[in-house]
């Protein structure tokens, strides 16, 4: 359901371009800026958050000894202000169906992207780029029998740790623990997964990045951003 109108996208791109790898860096790049609105909500709710601290401060020092109060307290705080606190998780979340729905494109091109067509799914997917040889199979070194993550896994691992640890230093407040977690792990995750996805997934992921780090730095940050009233 999802890998099929990616697909569609993505071949209608390639038809453009001509060019597998670069089809997937100009689709990876329309996925961000479709993403925008959500980014500039997120910077939003990071500026009431901002707002917000002193008090939950107050909260914290008030019923320090009373967790289950400060919660309930604290949750009618967002609620009041019309705050979500993880809603800087919901950028992330939306892109994951668009994750494994491409993976399934990705990893079933001739179905998929080329509409049935095995023969032009062979000469498209099988150019090479940069250092990779296709972009279907995974970017791996071979040691043995296992697979250890190659260049293209390791520099999506790296940009995933900078990306989200950019994101949370330019928002500036206290990140929920699950988050903070999720800040560690996902690079680990996403550096393992690069063993099995196909290498024109991890390279939409890598893209994906440096596009969110661009936006970072170019747009506004929470606290400058306009106050609504």
């Amino acid at each position: 359901m999802i890998s099929k109108p990616l697909g569609s996208l993505l071949f209608f791109i390639y038809n453009l371009v001509n060019n597998y790898a670069i089809a997937i860096i100009l689709f990876t790049v329309i996925v961000k800026v479709a993403l925008l609105p959500l980014t500039l909500n997120q910077l939003k709710q990071t500026k009431e958050m901002q707002k917000l601290q002193p008090e939950l401060k107050k909260l914290q020092n008030k019923y320090k000894n009373d967790k289950e109060t400060l919660n309930v307290k604290t949750m009618e705080l967002y609620k009041e202000y019309k705050i979500n606190p993880l809603g800087g998780c919901l950028p992330l979340l939306i892109q994951m169906p668009i994750l494994f729905g491409l993976f399934g494109a990705l990893r079933n091109p001739v179905e998929y992207v080329f509409q049935n067509n095995a023969e032009l799914a062979a000469q498209a997917t099988s150019v090479s780029f940069l250092w990779l040889k296709n972009l279907v199979d995974p970017d791996v070194f071979m040691i043995g029998n296992f697979a250890v993550p190659g260049i293209l896994p390791i520099i999506a691992a790296i940009s995933t740790y900078i990306s989200m640890n950019t994101m949370n230093t330019a928002n500036q407040t206290d990140q929920p623990q699950a988050l903070k977690t999720m800040n560690l792990l996902l690079p680990v995750m996403i550096l393992m997964w690069g063993r099995s996805f196909p290498a024109g997934l991890t390279l939409y992921w890598v893209i994906s990045n440096l596009f969110q780090m661009a936006q970072q730095f170019f747009l506004p940050k929470g606290d400058v951003l306009k106050e609504e009233k």
